[in-house]
């Protein structure tokens, strides 16, 4: 009977001690044991202490944490305890010296500290506690970025991982991309709109320098970027920002987010980015859409198609806004630029250069110094490289890799003393 006691005691002071993580995190912890991983391997993935996996591994799954256990010298003055420590905002040792003085009851700190644990939790849960925001079916779409290494081919790569997530069903829409541009947040959320076929009310985001020009957190004005503007005028939604440093506004897509990264993405690898965007696809498809969802206590598939998909504006005769579009880029060393995932060649002696690109329909212009320099044809896909072996003239050895070739029109064809002159030196 004792040892019993004993071994209940000790386990409830390991509970204590280790970190509380989520079911979903819990889950993941198992998912890589079963898979080989060791303790060790496993909290660095995750990023927690050792000790933690160890303590949730023998658990064999999720539970809640077991209650404090108090000093026995203490019971039956809860409720002076809670009155003091409020009153005292969370000062044990002060709870203590009144303790001694008003009871005649002389404690330890640490004694106190353990009575008041449950006091003291709840108090920093009030300090950021914020209140959940319901909102209507087809009302709000909250969307963020998060980043993770993934191992890609063998390499480890950072990946950008864009997270849409319905206000009302949670039902989530989740891309990969290698940077996290303006464009990316447009595409991403054009892919949002087709999955969930339309466009809600408003678009919920945080203050990321591509889409917000200017928040002042006092007097909560926003500045949108003249371009996040139209493309919400082109779609028919509302912007609104998070208050700066409030994230948790937001916190549907927030937990959205570390929901890809601890259930999707841990502890995986995948032979092409390709293989990562189609794996992606099936976990929204079969996991994230017809899990019950800890607040609904629904699938989220289940709640769009009953409640949402009806109130979403429709997208009959809305263009793709990103099908006519101006950018900037710099030339990389391998004499390209980057468009949606795909390299473009341009003119070797452009390397280190800034160039204006257009991009109309499936044609993509290249201009620098007023001065159009490249011409293609826009891709579909990813990944992509697509080489005029013109702009490789003069280079020894030529491209680096087996180029795709375009004939390029007559007008690219002029001299280069052409583009000197009007960019001043020579190149």
């Amino acid at each position: 009977m004792n040892q019993t006691t004993s071994q209940d005691h000790s386990r409830g002071e390991v509970s204590r001690r280790v970190e509380m993580r989520t079911p979903e995190e819990v889950s993941a912890m198992l998912a890589l044991k079963a898979r080989g991983w060791g303790s060790k391997r496993i909290a660095h993935e995750l990023g927690c202490s050792r000790n933690t996996v160890k303590r949730w591994l023998s658990e064999g799954g999720w539970r809640a944490m077991e209650p404090v256990t108090r000093s026995k010298s203490l019971d039956g003055l809860e409720d002076w305890l809670a009155e003091r420590f409020r009153r005292h905002a969370g000062n044990a040792d002060v709870v203590r010296q009144e303790l001694a003085a008003e009871k005649g009851i002389s404690a330890s700190l640490r004694t106190v500290e353990r009575a008041v644990a449950p006091l003291r939790q709840a108090m920093r849960a009030e300090a950021r506690a914020t209140v959940r925001f319901e909102t209507r079916p087809g009302q709000q779409l909250q969307i963020d970025f998060g980043e993770r290494r993934v191992e890609i081919g063998g390499a480890t790569h950072k990946v950008f991982f864009f997270v849409a997530t319905l206000g009302y069903s949670r039902r989530v829409h989740v891309r990969a991309f290698t940077g996290e541009r303006q464009e990316h947040w447009f595409e991403g959320m054009e892919g949002a709109f087709r999955t969930f076929g339309g466009v809600p009310e408003e678009v919920l985001l945080d203050n990321a320098r591509a889409l917000i020009t200017h928040h002042d957190p006092a007097s909560r004005e926003v500045v949108i970027n003249s371009r996040l503007h139209a493309f919400a005028r082109h779609w028919g939604f509302r912007v609104r920002a998070c208050a700066p440093y409030r994230a948790r506004t937001k916190g549907k897509d927030e937990r959205g987010v570390g929901y890809v990264k601890h259930n999707a993405i841990a502890g995986r690898s995948f032979p092409t980015f390709a293989a990562l965007e189609g794996h992606l696809d099936r976990w929204v498809r079969e996991i994230a859409d017809v899990r019950i969802h800890g607040t609904t206590g629904e699938p989220p598939r289940l709640r769009f198609e009953r409640d949402e998909a009806h109130r979403l504006k429709p997208l009959a005769g809305i263009t793709p806004f990103l099908a006519s579009r101006d950018l900037v880029r710099r030339v990389s060393s391998d004499c390209a630029v980057e468009v949606d995932g795909n390299a473009y060649s341009v003119p070797w002696r452009l390397i280190g250069e800034r160039v204006s690109i257009a991009v109309t329909g499936t044609d993509l212009r290249v201009s620098h110094a007023g001065l159009e320099v490249a011409r293609h044809q826009l891709r579909t896909g990813r990944h992509g490289r697509f080489v005029d072996a013109e702009h490789f003239a003069g280079i020894a050895g030529g491209p680096r890799q087996s180029p795709v070739v375009t004939t390029p029109p007559p007008t690219l064809l002029r001299p280069l003393s052409e583009y000197e002159a009007v960019a001043g030196g020579s190149w």
